[in-house]
């Protein structure tokens, strides 16, 4: 682990304080999806509710730095997504996404989704548009073919090689002011989900949306690192016409954890526009 300034923390603290910030200020609860037991939880207790979306191979860890800022004004929601595998999919992860929005009772949300989660909350804006108050892309993948290269084959990253093929993107995310604390944390991370939700992910989400997808009128905050490879603004204002688009400079592609006090801010900013 590593604190805000890329030091190494003891393990054994870490624990403990995340022990304590969970029966304080936590609770899990016991959302499924397809009679799969999701791993989600709950902090604060605002009147207005956001669901945190990670990316490829993540978990809800990715959030650490927006969990306790958030949670004192509004209700937080995180979750694990279903290990994906071959029947991984948008819509498995969306409906994922819905379980936990309706076991906590909210009634309209708003999504930030990461990487891999902005076509995640995507989807659940199509598929749930009656629960969907505003939606947050963190670095997210829009679509492919302007500038994030062609889409790779997610088979390089199964058997013997790959491992390593998967540790080569993954240090591709990472810029010259990831520290070496944060850069193996995530790759810690990252290399510990299994095969199988690495390749089964990639296939499902690779792509998708595509430009003929229909526009998304509620309003959509686009927080993107400056020399993202994933940023697509034109397509992004067409296909939500209700953007704000923001960069971030001098971070890599996890800028929620490189710049949390920023990130925050931005966040802050765009929620105390909406009304729901």
């Amino acid at each position: 682990m590593f604190d805000s300034g890329g030091h190494i923390v003891d393990r054994r603290i870490c624990f403990a304080v995340l022990l304590a910030l969970f029966v304080a200020g936590g609770s899990a609860n016991g959302a499924t999806v397809d009679g799969i037991p999701l791993h989600s939880s709950s902090h604060g207790t605002g009147s207005k509710t956001i669901i945190l979306v990670h990316g490829w191979t993540c978990d809800d860890t990715t959030w650490e730095a927006q969990v306790p800022a958030l949670s004192k004004q509004y209700r937080v929601l995180t979750l694990d997504l279903p290990g994906h595998g071959k029947s991984g999919s948008p819509k498995l992860f969306a409906r994922a996404v819905e379980a936990v929005r309706s076991e906590a009772k909210a009634e309209k949300v708003v999504l930030v989704g990461h990487s891999m989660g902005t076509p995640v909350i995507v989807q659940y804006a199509r598929m749930f548009p009656q629960h969907t108050a505003a939606l947050v892309f963190v670095d997210g993948l829009v679509r492919i073919g302007s500038g994030a290269g062609p889409a790779p084959n997610p088979q390089q990253f199964s058997g013997p090689e790959g491992r390593k093929a998967r540790e080569n993107m993954i240090r591709g995310m990472f810029s010259a002011s990831t520290t070496p604390a944060m850069q193996g944390h995530i790759l810690n991370m990252m290399l510990g989900a299994p095969e199988a939700t690495a390749v089964g992910a990639m296939k499902a989400t690779w792509g998708f949306p595509s430009p003929k997808d229909e526009v998304i009128k509620v309003p959509v905050l686009g927080l993107y690192a400056d020399h993202s490879r994933l940023a697509d603004r034109e397509f992004m204002k067409t296909t939500y016409p209700n953007l704000q688009y923001v960069e971030i400079s001098g971070t890599g592609h996890f800028l929620m954890m490189e710049k949390p006090d920023e990130f925050n801010r931005h966040v802050f900013d765009f929620l105390k526009t909406l009304s729901f």
